[in-house]
């Protein structure tokens, strides 16, 4: 299902002694089984145009279509459970929504709150729990007497269940140490590669941006300030500084190698192992390990 964002502007509490505007002449696309990252710094308007992604929130201006399916700003609409099942959203620290007594009853909730039968929720969890990396063992045990790791691939599977076409990632390994954070990425991304699900992941880690995306969106101020593809945004130094976005890591180093030798990479190296490749195969014509 794709999402199209035209015109978006969103406003807190209009007319009111606090009004606020967060999102200001939002437009973007995001089509079937892509994975695109939103960048942007704190207060850049992330979590608001979070919420428009599965219809938490609806626009004071412009529209966000879903497939064929168009939200309006100034009218209102029910019956939008068709466009909120088809979009699940890992919130941060997903685990704080546990609340069922056993594993497979909290990730069964979501699928039958949408009207799904037990018998088919339960083989739904059932399932989920070897894709999720959970030993079937679990199904029984409270969520609660589970590692934190293990809880929020509890919540995710629970997200899973509704069988989404899209998935929102609002900053997913928070949290999590490195290996934890490697594997719920891995996680993220076998999901995006073998069932075709669209990815949206709101991040402030460029690494995962670098690795993963084939979009992305920065954000600044409430505005969409950049989009396109992380390769050659990242390449444009002084215009990713000024929109306060980092660099991925080894991107910095390759940097500081050009700085040191005063010698210009004719490539622009996002990941440690295109790092590495171009440091043992390609510089200085493979000379340099004399």
């Amino acid at each position: 299902m794709p999402i199209t964002f035209e015109k978006v502007g969103y406003t807190y509490q209009v007319g009111g002694p606090f009004e606020k505007t967060a999102l200001t002449d939002i437009s973007f696309s995001v089509e079937d089984g892509t994975y695109t990252a939103i960048v942007g710094h704190t207060g850049s308007g992330k979590s608001t145009l979070l919420q428009h992604l599965n219809v938490i929130l609806q626009p004071t201006a412009g529209k966000v279509i879903f497939d064929s399916r168009e939200i309006i700003a100034g009218q209102k609409y029910k019956n939008l459970k068709e466009i909120r099942q088809k979009i699940g959203v890992v919130f941060q620290f997903p685990e704080a929504q546990l609340f069922e007594e056993t594993v497979v009853k909290d990730i069964m909730f979501g699928p039958m709150n949408f009207g799904v039968s037990k018998e088919d929720a339960k083989k739904r969890a059932e399932s989920l729990l070897p894709i999720v990396g959970l030993p079937e063992s679990i199904k029984e045990s409270s969520p609660f007497e589970l590692s934190g790791g293990q809880m929020r691939r509890v919540a995710i599977a629970g997200v899973l269940a509704m069988e989404p076409d899209i998935l929102v990632l609002d900053e997913p390994t928070a949290g999590l140490d490195p290996r934890g954070r490697r594997e719920m990425m891995d996680l993220f991304n076998r999901l995006h590669k073998e069932q075709n699900i669209t990815i949206i992941l709101v991040t402030h880690n460029m690494d995962d941006v670098a690795e993963f995306a084939d979009k992305m969106i920065v954000l600044q101020a409430g505005k969409v300030s950049a989009v396109g593809e992380p390769r050659a945004l990242f390449a444009e130094d002084e215009r990713m500084h000024g929109l306060a976005i980092g660099q991925p890591s080894a991107l910095v180093v390759q940097r500081q190698i050009e700085a040191q030798t005063a010698e210009k990479w004719p490539v622009t190296c996002l990941t440690r192992a295109e790092l590495v490749a171009y440091l043992t195969t390609d510089w200085r014509g493979g000379q340099n390990d004399e």
